[in-house]
């Protein structure tokens, strides 16, 4: 029976990258002269900090545009909140989503089962979603139509067999 495997990864190799030319970048430009900006990647987690909040927003920025070239989906990012640092300046961490959480795997299921396909089963796999079907060009279908929805979270498509 066909079936594909729906993932949501993160190429965490290439968010350190980003997150290295992005520093590079601050450190040349004019506008961050002076604002000991810094920004910095571990444990699946990105700190950003400036001389204040136009500066912080202006840096995230500048990561959204590594991010971007480096084909990073910017739904795996999630930003908390702009918190006051030491001085008058401004710290924000983002974390990065990687895999389906269960309330969104629900979701997911849910959405599958609404398309009405006929010979179309879901179910939840650790944090990946398992699909399989009668017909390889039904699961196309649901395919396409997960992909045009909008999850808060990047979408992969893997192991697609027949």
């Amino acid at each position: 029976m066909p079936s594909f495997d729906v993932v949501s990864e993160v190429d965490v190799q290439e968010v350190r990258n980003a997150v290295d030319q992005a520093a590079r970048e601050v450190a040349n430009r004019f506008d961050f002269k002076g604002t000991d900006s810094t920004i910095e990647f571990a444990d699946d987690v990105i700190a950003m900090e400036s001389a204040s909040d136009d500066r912080l927003a202006a840096l995230r920025v500048v990561l959204e545009e590594k991010l971007v070239k480096r084909k990073v989906s910017l739904k795996s990012v999630d930003y908390g909140e702009v918190e006051d640092a030491t001085k008058g300046r401004a710290r924000q961490k983002a974390n990065l989503q990687a895999g389906i959480a269960s309330d969104k795997a629900k979701e997911l299921n849910k959405f599958i089962k609404g398309l009405g396909i006929k010979g179309i089963q879901s179910q939840t796999q650790g944090e990946q979603l398992r699909v399989t079907g009668k017909k390889r060009d039904s699961l196309q279908e649901v395919i396409a139509a997960l992909k045009e929805g909008d999850f808060d979270l990047p979408l992969q498509f893997n192991n697609f067999r027949d």
